[in-house]
């Protein structure tokens, strides 16, 4: 007889919420995640979508989601929702739902020359790779450009399409759920002296990140780490959840046979050790399976009323 508590098994979808058109369960077994929860993690589930709707909560309460939010909170209901709301607060706030449908980066080029953030395809566990060149940012460059609010306004435009539309895309090309990203931090040419001027705008987007889209970072690679960034790193690991710290990877300039050892070289720009060279530039192509047709639009969805998953002894030992 199996332990319930201990044995992965399939959890039931709510299907007034749970609408999905991509895979839905992970390649590896994890707990806390769907298909691989404990009873008592199905009725924190349950729990916490019966007291968000309690408080008129009508979106994103699917079991995804909510899952996310659990995790992050260590599946304490209680501080879970008061995450959840205060992220539902923001977004109402921010106009986050909005964003997508209505912002314009027009100077998104020449903001690019100061400080380049972009998608590019994908990891070899199909993850969207992310890379920040913290290094070129020139804030008052910058802001003779544009503003700090519409530079958070196209942060948080791209993480909705991240949502949305790439990790989808990418889920329906690997073939099972793809939720978290692959990101790449160069920061080549950042001294010391110069990363507090850059420090208060990237604690500024890494608490939305990690407050309103939690449990979205797979790995973090660090690379051109230069000297003494340790011990300034060491602050920044005070904001960031223990779990999240152990995703990151520091390394200095001889950084690019763990990067190829994560992604093929295929999908990693030339200037990072890889062999790509997109047409008119890496940092604006955003190429990856969300470009691509047959991921970006499957031919067929999947009907979720009728998705079987696989009984807990057919799960495969992770």
């Amino acid at each position: 007889m199996h332990d319930r508590t201990t044995v992965e098994k399939s959890l039931p979808l709510d299907l007034k919420y749970d609408q999905y058109d991509f895979p839905i369960t992970s390649l590896e077994p994890k707990t806390g995640h769907l298909g691989h929860t404990t009873l008592e993690q199905d009725v924190k589930i349950y729990q916490l979508r019966t007291m968000l709707e309690q408080e008129g909560y009508t979106k994103r309460l699917d079991t995804l989601t909510l899952l996310r939010f659990l995790r992050a909170r260590k599946f304490d209901a209680e501080a879970s929702k008061a995450m959840f709301i205060k992220c539902e607060e923001w977004r109402k706030n921010f106009g986050t739902d909005d964003l997508p449908h209505t912002f314009n980066y027009q100077e998104k080029p020449e903001v690019f020359k100061y400080y380049p953030q972009y998608y590019h395809n994908t990891d070899r566990d199909g993850r969207p790779v992310y890379i920040e060149k913290l290094g070129k940012i020139d804030l008052n460059a910058m802001y003779n450009i544009t503003t700090g609010e519409r530079m958070l306004q196209n942060l948080v435009t791209e993480y909705e399409k991240l949502v949305d539309a790439r990790f989808p895309a990418c889920s329906r090309k690997a073939g099972n759920l793809q939720e978290t990203c692959c990101t790449i931090m160069d920061l080549k040419g950042v001294g010391v002296t110069s990363i507090p001027s850059v420090y208060s705008y990237v604690r500024q987007t890494s608490e939305i990140l990690q407050n309103y889209y939690p449990e979205r970072l797979g790995k973090l690679y660090l690379v051109n780490a230069p000297w003494g960034f340790s011990s300034v790193f060491s602050v920044v690991k005070s904001f960031l959840d223990p779990v999240t710290v152990n995703k990151i990877y520091v390394l200095g300039s001889n950084y690019q046979k763990e990067l190829l050892a994560q992604i093929i070289p295929e999908n990693l720009p030339v200037e990072f050790g890889g062999t790509c060279r997109c047409e008119g530039g890496c940092e604006l192509s955003d190429i990856g399976p969300w470009q691509e047709l047959e991921w970006a639009k499957p031919e067929v969805k999947e009907n979720v009323f009728h998705h079987k998953y696989p009984d807990s002894e057919n799960d495969e030992e992770g």
